[in-house]
């Protein structure tokens, strides 16, 4: 059965990496198109900040929640818990995109050592953005093909850095918060 478990798992590796490395670029690509300037007609989404950083913070609850589930052995909630973050995570990214391409970038305004912890926590928050995208598929392939114990090996990864993304993410807007005009 396990063997059979891991030949499962390996037909999705090639999505994992496709996505792993387009999610980032096309997210790239796309925060650096603004279609009011290319001419477009679109009112600014500028009421989406707000709401994507409420949804990462519920994406942190949700995994938090997720994790006492399965230290609790309700692997049903679990599954669910974890289908919704994910599924929250992909809201979040598409609101983030849709009001960067209509709404102009908001410039930090703090000084002194204020503005270096809110860069580092912004560059941290965006690198390992980048780098949870992989594990969250892995972790997710794995439970899916039921590699129950590769899958928790790797979960005790995806989880702190996923929970570190969300969370920050809700640290990044509300320290950039006053700033919006």
């Amino acid at each position: 059965m396990g063997e059979a478990n891991i030949q499962a798992e390996k037909k999705y590796n090639t999505w994992i990496v496709i996505l792993s490395v387009i999610i980032p670029i096309v997210v790239a690509i796309l925060f650096g198109v603004n279609l009011r300037e290319m001419g477009f007609d679109v009112k600014p989404l500028t009421f989406l900040p707000p709401i994507y950083a409420s949804i990462n913070a519920v994406t942190a609850l949700v995994l938090v929640l997720a994790f006492i589930a399965i230290q609790n052995k309700k692997i049903g909630i679990h599954k669910r818990l974890m289908q919704f973050a994910i599924l929250l995570s992909l809201t979040f990214l598409v609101m983030y995109v849709a009001y960067h391409m209509t709404s102009d970038s908001t410039k930090y305004g703090g000084d002194g050592i204020i503005k270096y912890v809110y860069y580092f926590i912004l560059l941290t928050h965006v690198l390992m953005s980048i780098v949870v995208i992989p594990f969250v598929l892995i972790t997710y392939v794995r439970a899916i093909t039921n590699n129950i114990e590769r899958h928790k090996k790797i979960a005790k990864i995806t989880f702190p850095l996923w929970l570190y993304v969300a969370v920050t993410g809700v640290v990044v807007y509300i320290m950039i918060s006053p700033y919006y005009v």
